[in-house]
């Protein structure tokens, strides 16, 4: 069961703090082009995610909307990256009520920059697809957080407390 292109996928780039931001523009749950240049000048919460409609993304989804007043306020803009066309994305923020911005990475390519697609264990298999990831890049489009292999529940009150906002 593997979501890659060839089977065999090379073990992904892991970013550190200080490294560029891969740059990137995706389509949204409305086909609208989002690019992480747009948001120069303000810190974003980049996180890569499996499938919408899916518990743990779920999950996840909705805490990011529930602390996404606190988060901009903070001066933290969130975008979220899963391999889902927009039409998916679409029907995901409509029937979740998700207040935060999902793009789409259909060929993966953004999710490879970001190291957030490759080999993972789940349920105790060896299988390739996205790699729960959240990313915090400065205002100058720098990596200043990186967290791979992240726990759906609880992780956006822990990402909170690293911020120091909760």
């Amino acid at each position: 069961m593997t979501d890659s292109d060839s089977g065999l996928e090379p073990a992904p780039v892991r970013l550190a703090p200080g490294d560029p931001a891969p740059e990137f523009t995706l389509p949204d749950a409305d086909g609208t082009p989002v690019s992480l240049a747009d948001h120069r000048g303000r810190r974003v919460i980049v996180y890569c995610y499996p499938a919408a409609l899916t518990p743990g993304c779920t999950t996840q989804a909705i805490d990011f909307t529930a602390a996404a007043g606190e988060l901009a306020e903070a001066g933290l803009d969130i975008i979220g990256i899963s391999p889902d066309p927009p039409e998916k994305l679409l029907r995901f923020r409509e029937k979740e009520e998700l207040g935060i911005t999902l793009v789409s990475d259909v060929d993966k390519e953004v999710l490879r920059a970001y190291g957030a697609f490759g080999p993972k264990k789940l349920y105790g298999k060896e299988v390739v697809g996205v790699i729960r990831s959240t990313f915090v890049v400065d205002g100058e489009g720098r990596i200043e957080k990186a967290s791979y292999n992240v726990k759906a529940t609880g992780h956006v009150a822990k990402l909170r407390r690293e911020l120091g906002l909760g």
